[in-house]
Formats: structure tokens, sequence, C-alpha cells
């Protein structure tokens, strides 16, 4: 509700503006203090989002809690499935096969890769720039397409699970993925070709919305915004996790801590997730895509079509769920916008005690 306030002897009103659009479904809140038509002072109720997903994962089992961790950021679903099961897979000590962890890096790399051209855009079209977020959704299609291919599911995927992933990834994939590897680096060039060095962009970007590399801290700013003003941190380098540490890739740092830096470092980001999409598919290993745990990970179809214990482990681990030895675990990522964070605490039981996002 609005309200009138005093500021100096004179009357201002203070509004809420959300927690609506413009940014998403319900991610930002501002309280805005008018005199008149002008703003005098903005606070943002900075990280506010509330669906009650982790409230609803206590009343899900470890299994069901995946198809919640979609909506919590549905530009990059199939990171926050990653976060999740590995948090999950190291309280219960599980290491997933050398070929889940591969399709898992190359799965997210293209999931970095679509948030980034929503951004893109958006961010253009913003500005002024209508072309661009027509190329940037063109490209980000085909993207959703694969996900398409390999999950059944453009967005709310929930492809990777605890030990593996959900099915076998179809023949098509890799194919279809160096297909459009074949053609995507000069659709990036494109987008430069349109905006790097145009005097309006840069006119609009350059100077604007300065955050100093101490203010990064302060604010607990991460990614690229945090490397756009100078922070040397990505978390698939410094602190490895599924497999990164196998992979040769650069972290794009700007020192300029301006919008046009934020931009050249998204867009480095894309070039560098190219290079890791093409070492996973270079070097994809053979074998299967679920680990072996009795009781935690779902059997091979074939199994539980011809054996009787696999058949039983199959409907109980559906029913029922499986226990997770008692712990509480945190495991980070590197998402598209920055770190990602899951504290998972188990107390024994099929169903997560507590699961915090951050």
């Amino acid at each position: 509700m609005p309200q009138a306030a005093t500021s100096a002897g004179a009357r201002t009103l203070t509004l809420n503006m959300g927690p609506q659009h413009p940014s998403t479904h319900g991610v930002l809140r501002l309280i805005l203090e008018l005199d008149g038509e002008t703003v005098v002072r903005v606070t943002p109720d900075i990280g506010y989002l509330h669906t009650g997903i982790e409230k609803s994962c206590e009343s899900l089992t470890y299994h069901q809690a995946i198809t919640l961790t979609d909506r919590i950021d549905y530009l990059c679903p199939l990171t926050n499935n990653l976060c999740y099961v590995l948090a999950v897979e190291k309280l219960l000590g599980l290491q997933p096969t050398p070929r889940a962890v591969w399709t898992r890096v190359l799965l997210n790399e293209l999931t970095r890769i679509a948030s980034h051209l929503v951004w893109l855009g958006t961010h253009a079209i913003d500005i002024g720039a209508m072309s661009v977020f027509l190329y940037c959704f063109r490209e980000r299609e085909e993207i959703l397409k694969i996900f398409e291919l390999v999950s059944g599911q453009r967005m709310m995927t929930s492809y990777f699970r605890v030990g593996g992933l959900a099915v076998e990834p179809p023949p098509e994939m890799l194919p279809w993925i160096k297909k459009f590897m074949s053609y995507f680096p000069d659709r990036v060039d494109e987008y430069e070709e349109l905006l790097t060095r145009n005097p309006i962009w840069m006119g609009r970007t350059r100077g604007v919305g300065l955050l100093t590399k101490e203010d990064a801290f302060d604010l607990g700013a991460s990614g690229p915004t945090a490397r756009a003003s100078g922070v040397d941190w990505d978390l698939r380098r410094d602190l490895p996790y599924s497999g990164y540490d196998q992979f040769r890739f650069d972290v794009p740092v700007r020192h300029e801590g301006d919008v046009y830096a934020r931009y050249l470092v998204r867009v480095a980001e894309i070039r560098e997730s190219i290079k890791i999409v093409h070492q996973a598919m270079d070097g994809m290993p053979e074998g299967p895509v679920r680990a072996e745990m009795k009781g935690v990970v779902l059997p091979q179809r074939e199994k539980m079509k011809t054996e009787m214990e696999a058949l039983i482990y199959h409907f109980k681990i559906v029913t029922e769920g499986f226990r997770v030895p008692v712990g509480e675990v945190y495991q980070a990522v590197e998402s598209p916008r920055g770190e990602m964070g899951y504290y998972v605490v188990s107390d024994g039981t099929s169903h997560p005690y507590r699961v915090k996002v951050r």
C-alpha cells in the first residue's frame, strides 16, 4: 500500500514495486520513495524469492524433490538438477559413472549458453537493439530442442538423477549438438558485430552501473557480475566438481565494473562454454549412465523386466524412496549467474530434513 512519508520537510510517497516483473516471476521487489514523479530513493529487497520450494522438499522423497529444483531457476534447470544431485551423492558416498559425469558437463554448458542468450537478448532489447533479441532466441530455441530430445522436456528437464542420468541419451544427441556447434560460433560473432563497437551500445553501457571490486565482495556478488569487477573466481576452476578439472577453459575477467564489462564477460563465457562442449563431445567415455547401488539407483530396465530382485528394488525406490545416512552437506556449482549452493540435511529417512538453496 502506498504510504506518505516526510523527508526533509517535504512529503514523499513510499511505494512497493513488485514482487513481480520487470524481473521474472516474483524475484524482485523495490521499495521506492517518490517526490511527485521523481524517485528520491530505491531500496532493493535483494534475493527475494519465495515459492515454498525449500519447504516442499521436506514432504517429498529425495528422488521426487528433483522436479522442484527445475523450478527454482527455469533458465538453468539442469544446473539446479546437478547441484542438488551432487549434494545427495555426497551424503550417500556415491560416485556416478564417467559417462554420466561428462554428459552432465556437456548439458550444463549448453544450459549456460542458453541462459546467457536470454540475458543478452533481453539486455539488448531493453537498450534498443531489437535484432539481437530475435537472433539470440533463435539460437536458444535450438538448444531447447536438444533438451527436449534428451529429456522429453524443453525446460523442466529433471534429467540428472542421483547416481547418473534419468535415461540413456538418444543416439541423435551428439550429432545434433555437433550440427548446432558447427554454426553457433559465427552467430556469436554476429552478435558482437552488431553490439561490441556500436557507438549507441557503448554510450548506453560504458561507465553505467559501476560496481567496484570491494562492493562486489560486500554485496555477495558472484559469477560474471563479480568477474566483470575484477574478482577472478570461478567454481568450475577453483573448486572443481563433476569432472570440470578434466576440461581446459579460461575464466574471462574484466576490471571496469560497468554494464559494458559485464556484457563482455558474458559473451566471452559463451565462447568458453563452446570450448567445453567440444571437449565433452570429443572425449565422451563409453559405458553406463547410472551407477550401481542397490536400493538407491533404479536398476536397468532390462534387469527390472527379467529379474525379480531388480523389480522389487525398482518398486520400493519409486514408491518409498531411498534412505540417506544422517549428515549435512553444502554443494556449490557455478551457475550462469554465479555461485549456486544446495545445503541438504539428512535425518536418516527417505525425505530430506532440510534443503536450503543459495
